[in-house]
């Protein structure tokens, strides 16, 4: 939350016991679950996703649900790990019916 706070994003956490009904409820397919789920206007933010992913996300309005970085990833925002190096890692997009694109990868 803190990569996306230092970002200009405004993040309010609501700590939940079981994210399985939130990502059910919004689309989020079973191989792009992560550890957070976030919603940004009317898009799902799943996993450690870069905040310039999230705004060129806003900025181009894909007809998509959201955007995705399953698992954790070292190197991914929050994920760093001092003396290792990063792992390239994909962001993907998905709609509501379970289709994936691959957004980009770093």
């Amino acid at each position: 939350m803190g990569h996306l706070r230092e970002h200009g994003f405004d993040v309010k956490v609501q700590n939940v016991a079981d994210l399985r009904p939130v990502r059910a409820r919004h689309g989020v397919p079973r191989g792009l679950e992560s550890c957070h789920t976030g919603l940004v206007d009317g898009y799902v933010v799943e996993g450690h996703v870069p905040a310039d992913a999230v705004k060129r996300l806003l900025r181009e309005r894909p007809a998509v649900a959201g955007l995705a970085v399953p698992g954790m990833p070292v190197g991914s925002p929050g994920m760093e790990a001092p003396g290792v190096p990063p792992q390239r890692y994909k962001i993907f997009t998905f709609d509501r019916t379970g289709r994936t694109s691959v957004f980009e990868t770093r």
